[in-house]
């Protein structure tokens, strides 16, 4: 009966539910700026990674190389369109 429970995916629900408990700290303490934005982009980023291997079983396929290499790619993306972005329209740069 062990080996049917999922005990990886109950750990990893604990672990988003620490994650969310951490990001949600940074709220109701008084802490600066740069040391929230810091604490959560960390957590955002652990629980995206949380979530895509366990949840979505990104390292369960035969082909767990093209997965990750896509991701990455989306990320490299979504990062050259948010500082494309503020290069452009907040630092003044065209």
């Amino acid at each position: 009966m062990r080996e049917l429970f999922p005990m990886k995916q109950v750990n990893g629900f604990i672990f988003s539910l620490l994650l969310t408990i951490i990001a949600l700290s940074v709220y109701f303490m008084d802490m600066s700026f740069e040391l929230g934005m810091t604490i959560l982009l960390v957590t955002a980023f652990v629980q995206a990674a949380v979530q895509l291997v366990l949840f979505m079983h990104a390292g369960e396929s035969e082909d767990k190389s093209s997965i990750y290499t896509t991701v990455f790619y989306g990320v490299v993306i979504a990062l050259a369109t948010v500082f494309g972005s503020l290069l452009a329209m907040i630092w003044g740069y065209l």
